[in-house]
């Protein structure tokens, strides 16, 4: 019996294959950070070979961290005290603690812009996670980090009865803001730290997007940085901005100050470990400005994350 042509059609076509889902698609994105939080061993292990093939014929070795940023603190920190007439006792602990979150957050910055670059040889020939990178260079800082916490820890030991006293930042100003000293409150910079790493995730996957693709980005990243350093309060004290006149220079100067977004961040991890007030508003701007970063980085991931390779 003859066969329906439509029939024999439908015999010698292959059986219709799967949707596959579209390289721009949210599952692929999420599925990407998952991979990669699973493979931490990897990441983990390449954070501390930086560090190892940094300086790995020192002779004192990462220890060479800490005094930098020890002379870095001391050097300033004396300094500036002197020039501003501000106690050494309370001005050298808050100078410290503002490097230390500096270099971490700026570092995450700098080196976000370079991170799929500097990755290159492994992006291309090694079926990882685009996220592994990203991991990789916020651990690196934060081993960074904690060579730096050394230093404070010397700081306190050092003016411990100056912090745990309340004092002013400026003296001879009765409108100064009195702070109450060092208390458990100092536990607060443990979540603040947790949110500035998370920011750093966020910062360091969407520059190092962007910069892929142009690479004018990490130059002109680096002019911003030093930019916002001298307008960041790190060795200077925002209370020398307060009691201004509304419309006056001093208070335009302080107003840009809190648009300044590393202001927040910093705030919320030094004021508890120098015993300072911590204010709400810092971490609500830093919350917000976390959901949004994180917002534009999802999206970047999305959309891009398979071009990465082709970039690099």
């Amino acid at each position: 019996m003859a066969v329906p042509a439509l029939a024999r059609q439908d015999a010698d076509d292959p059986a219709p294959l799967e949707h596959a889902p579209s390289p721009r698609s949210w599952g692929r994105a999420f599925g990407d950070i998952r991979k990669a939080v699973d493979q931490r061993e990897l990441w983990g292990h390449l954070g501390w070979q930086d560090i190892k093939q940094r300086y790995r014929r020192s002779v004192i070795g990462p220890l060479w961290i800490t005094i930098s940023m020890a002379v870095t603190a001391a050097a300033l920190g004396g300094l500036y005290s002197q020039l501003f007439g501000q106690p050494i006792g309370t001005f050298m602990p808050y100078v410290t603690v503002g490097f230390m979150i500096w270099y971490f957050i700026s570092a995450c910055v700098l080196e976000g812009t370079e991170t799929f670059i500097a990755n290159e040889g492994l992006i291309r020939f090694l079926p990882a996670p685009l996220m592994i990178y990203v991991f990789r260079t916020v651990w690196r800082q934060i081993l960074f980090f904690a060579h730096n916490v050394v230093v404070y820890v010397i700081v306190l030991a050092i003016f411990f009865r100056q912090l745990d006293q309340p004092y002013t930042m400026v003296n001879n100003n009765p409108s100064a803001i009195v702070h109450p000293g060092l208390s458990w409150w100092a536990l607060m910079a443990i979540p603040a730290f947790v949110l500035i790493v998370i920011n750093g995730l966020w910062v360091t996957l969407l520059f190092g997007i962007i910069s892929a693709r142009f690479r004018d980005i990490p130059p002109v990243v680096g002019s911003f940085m030093q930019l916002f350093f001298t307008m960041t309060p790190i060795i200077w004290t925002t209370d020398l901005l307060t009691g201004g006149a509304p419309g006056s220079p001093k208070a335009i100067i302080e107003f840009l100050a809190k648009l300044n977004p590393f202001y927040h961040f910093i705030e919320i991890f030094r004021a508890p470990l120098v015993g300072q007030v911590q204010s709400w508003t810092h971490w609500a701007v830093a919350g917000g400005i976390t959901v949004i970063g994180w917002s534009l980085a999802l999206i970047a991931l999305r959309n891009y994350r398979s071009r990465v390779a082709y970039w690099v």
